[in-house]
């Protein structure tokens, strides 16, 4: 079976719409199983409705939204009552009078997908294929109850992959969203679709989950920085999560871990380009670091805060490490990259949701100092720790006037990360690609 993600640029339009089915009508000896997000800008605009005061504007935004959906009928031909009981449903949650918070928020968000894998579905039938709109709490896409957030339970993996088997219809399942085991509706969080792909596609240990966008692949770097990034055809399945972990937009960082532990590999593809190539991530690392020689692509994340604690009463110790991640782990909040010397530990987060708390804490433990307006580079690719490679990468940001901070390697060599001032990485940025990357 192949598992095809269609983001919400590729089913913005009726358009758009036809060349994803014709995508699909194309794969069909593969067994397709299609999961898609809601149609561009629909998401934000059920966030915009849900968090206006005035009832009468809430509604006329659904009758906004409602235009914009049924003008894609319309152009497709389609039944114009086909969405009816979505809207229907969504103006009875605006008149009621729920608490506006996180679990009230995912049942909002929740009928953009909705909409548009009925849409989907119901122009592959016109084409004369068997498909069915289905949301994917319908094959098992049962999750916890962190709202806006959610993660899929392990248990829900065998059922999603019996409800599938037993289908006879191509499933169009929505991306994105699921149910709790009590019947509330949860979002796996903005990008979540590409984590449903991932989630199904595991659970099927599919031929491959391809991940249909608006760009070529996944790119050396962002090309609306540096123009001459170029198109990187291959990547491990660690390289891409490194990637998408420090800013990459092509991928949902969450996408990477269910098909690199089910050995399934990950196709980003365009859907205005189907004829193209597109990037593979593969599941061995170990085999793709002997055909790269340097630095394959590069990113960034800004918004980054270092935090400083100097404990010189834990000198010769091994406590102060665990004190620390103790508190990180009671206030939910992650580390990227840590550094460590006798008595003093650096560290990097970027949610500040939690700082002041997570400050009070760590003074239990010593000194504390706190940074704001830092920014993460990193460079991935098989040979980034060759003799050389870094060497040489430190020695021309060096001289063009960049501070490097808290330099950090992957385990095996995957990716070399450091911290800059926020000023300096997207010169740092264009610097480092112009030394290793050739259009």
């Amino acid at each position: 079976m192949l598992v095809m993600k269609f983001g919400g640029t590729s089913v913005e339009n009726a358009e758009r719409i036809r060349a994803v089915s014709t995508i699909i009508r194309e794969r069909l000896a593969q067994k397709p199983i299609v999961i898609v997000s809601a149609v561009a800008g629909t998401t934000n605009a059920l966030l915009e409705i849900a968090k206006k005061t005035e009832r009468d504007t809430r509604l006329e935004m659904i009758s906004a939204l409602s235009d914009k959906h049924k003008k894609i009928l319309s152009d497709l031909s389609l039944d114009m009552q086909l969405l009816d009981p979505e809207l229907d449903e969504l103006a009875k949650l605006v008149k009621g009078k729920k608490k506006l918070d996180k679990k009230t928020l995912d049942q909002y968000v929740s009928f953009g997908e909705r909409m548009s894998a009925k849409i989907i579905a119901a122009t592959l039938v016109k084409m004369d294929i068997n498909a069915k709109a289905l949301p994917a709490w319908e094959i098992g896409m049962i999750t916890d109850d962190h709202f806006g957030a959610a993660e899929p339970l392990p248990s829900s993996l065998e059922t999603i992959k019996h409800k599938i088997l037993a289908m006879k219809a191509m499933p169009i399942i929505t991306g994105y969203i699921g149910k709790t085991g009590k019947g509330e509706i949860t979002t796996l969080g903005r990008g979540g679709s590409d984590y449903s792909a991932a989630v199904i596609g595991a659970a099927l240990k599919a031929e491959a989950i391809q991940i249909w966008k608006e760009v070529d692949g996944i790119m050396s770097t962002d090309p609306r920085l540096v123009p001459e990034a170029v198109v990187v055809h291959e990547l491990a399945f660690e390289e891409a999560a490194e990637l998408a972990y420090f800013g990459a937009k092509v991928l949902h960082p969450k996408t990477i871990l269910p098909a690199m532990i089910a050995g399934v590999p990950v196709q980003v593809l365009n859907t205005f380009k189907p004829e193209g190539r597109g990037t593979t991530i593969v599941s061995s690392f170990a085999d793709r670091k002997e055909k790269s020689h340097s630095v394959e692509a590069l990113t960034f994340k800004k918004g980054v805060i270092a935090i400083h604690i100097n404990s010189p009463e834990f000198f010769d110790s091994n406590g102060l490490m665990a004190a620390i991640f103790n508190v990180f782990e009671k206030h939910r909040t992650s580390v990227d990259i840590v550094a460590t010397s006798v008595a003093s530990v650096s560290l990097t987060i970027d949610n500040d949701e939690s700082l002041e708390k997570i400050v009070v804490d760590l003074k239990k433990l010593g000194t504390v100092q706190v940074e704001h307006g830092k920014a993460i580079v990193c460079a991935v690719g098989g040979s980034v720790n060759a003799a050389g490679v870094t060497g040489r990468m430190f020695s021309v940001l060096g001289e063009n006037n960049i501070s490097v901070e808290m330099i950090s390697q992957a385990a095996g060599g995957v990716s070399i990360t450091f911290v800059v001032n926020e000023g300096d990485a997207e010169k740092a940025l264009k610097i480092l690609h112009k030394e290793y990357i050739r259009p």
